[in-house]
């Protein structure tokens, strides 16, 4: 938190612009279900009640805001996209243009001159055909290797395979390498692993997905499964 946030004078604005004063009388709702509250910094019991009521239900929507967001972000790249800004050049729709403009034998600073860019952008777009560079179809061998995937297993399913004897030892690596996320009461364990390795995890929770399983625990199975199959689809060669 910046010194600016913790000023008195922000913070007395923050306390206006929300319907509260601080005077004499102490802490003051002016308007709303809770303005016929006299003090909210009294110590009685049911204010004292009221006002962790309200910590309580803020605190909830924060974590359920950033629950929605891990999830989206999840569900966004595990379809293939990407976080941040595009390239500029991107942006312009110039890629093509440049490249070609670039094996006639245009130079990088007359590029980035012509479409008012920097040079690095330039040398990014046409990186692949610069002097020195690996050739194409070794990349393309190197892109079409498995690739290890982040995948954000239930709390339910991490405690049943952390328990499970005969986990081989790919997977008991994986696991032990994860990343806890405490989510209230609950939690989420992030395990970056190839795909087979997943599967292979998902195959030994199998049991959490019979009969003889309880709600949540069926639930959390499905989860991990939708979220096993959408990597395999975003990694599917279109």
């Amino acid at each position: 938190m910046s010194t600016a946030e913790q000023s008195t004078a922000r913070q007395t604005h923050l306390l206006a612009e929300a319907g509260l004063t601080d005077g004499a009388d102490g802490v003051r709702v002016l308007s709303g279900p809770l303005s016929g509250i006299v003090d909210l910094a009294a110590g009685d019991a049911t204010t004292i009640m009221l006002v962790n009521v309200l910590i309580s239900v803020g605190q909830f929507q924060r974590d359920l805001q950033n629950e929605l967001t891990r999830d989206g972000l999840a569900a966004a790249r595990a379809a293939g996209a990407k976080s941040g800004r595009r390239p500029r050049l991107e942006q312009l729709g110039a890629v093509k243009e440049v490249r070609q403009a670039y094996r006639d034998g245009a130079s990088i600073a007359a590029l980035a001159r012509e479409h008012d860019v920097s040079r690095v952008a330039i040398r990014t777009a046409v990186a692949d055909l610069m002097p020195g560079h690996l050739e194409q179809p070794a990349i393309v061998a190197a892109v079409d290797e498995p690739q290890p995937v982040r995948i954000e297993i239930p709390g339910t399913i991490a405690r049943h395979l952390t328990a499970y004897e005969n986990l081989g030892e790919a997977e008991g690596h994986a696991l032990r390498r994860g990343r806890e996320i405490r989510r209230g009461q609950g939690f989420s364990l992030h395990v970056t692993a190839l795909p087979h390795v997943h599967q292979a995890l998902l195959t030994a929770a199998a049991e959490l997905n019979t009969s003889g399983a309880s709600p949540a625990e069926r639930k959390a199975y499905r989860i991990y499964t939708t979220r096993l199959e959408s990597v395999a689809v975003a990694a599917a060669p279109t």
